[in-house]
């Protein structure tokens, strides 16, 4: 089982984090104009990578792969896919998946998805920022960082008992944010002209 988490508060001092509740109205519209903004930058060559961290094991750790289930269902254009529901990417096969992706592409812009604890007034918001996630940092965990750039949700507060608190964080809330991160992408990427003459989504 993957170990939690990183924190959020030190990405709070990022002036390019877009940091946004999910219940927002706009909110797919708000992220998925920053992943545009993020992935334009990325020359068409380039294979675009999302490793969505997590395990099915704990509710609270579980954003990642229902993230990554739901994109398999959209079949996102021109995006290769790690970590679902059925094949989660976590502690155990997490330097392993990476090595798989590095022997695969040729230099892969990979983002990361993973699941995060904050404070009691972040909670249920989504984040976007540049930069790798730190996968198991909140508990000293050594696992590698993951991503170019990222997109976290802080599904509960950390600080305290941080496994008790992510075996019980609401599935409501983890499935909410993880329908709102998929439709996100899915709009970022489903309209761009350089995904349009890929093939589907490639499911590792």
């Amino acid at each position: 089982m993957k170990l939690p988490f990183h924190r959020d508060s030190h990405k709070e001092k990022e002036p390019d984090t877009l940091k946004i509740m999910h219940s927002e109205n706009n909110c797919v519209e708000l992220l998925s104009e920053r992943l545009i903004a993020s992935l334009q930058h990325v020359p068409p060559h380039q294979p675009i990578v999302l490793v969505c961290v997590g395990t099915d094991r704990s509710t609270g750790d579980a954003l990642g792969p229902l993230v990554g289930s739901q994109l398999r269902r959209l079949n996102v254009d021109g995006l290769h896919l790690y970590g679902t529901l059925d094949h989660p990417v976590h502690a155990m096969n997490l330097s392993e998946t990476l090595n798989t992706i590095h022997q695969h592409y040729n230099n892969p812009f990979i983002i990361a998805i993973d699941a995060c604890l904050g404070q009691l007034t972040s909670v249920g918001c989504i984040q976007i920022g540049q930069g790798p996630v730190k996968p198991g940092a909140g508990v000293n965990k050594e696992l590698p960082p993951v991503g170019h750039m990222h997109v976290t949700g802080i599904v509960n507060v950390g600080g305290f008992m941080e496994y008790f608190v992510l075996q019980n964080t609401r599935l409501s809330l983890v499935m909410n944010m993880a329908e709102i991160i998929a439709k996100s992408f899915y709009s970022a990427l489903a309209g761009k002209q350089r995904w349009s003459t890929t093939p589907l989504a490639r499911i590792e």
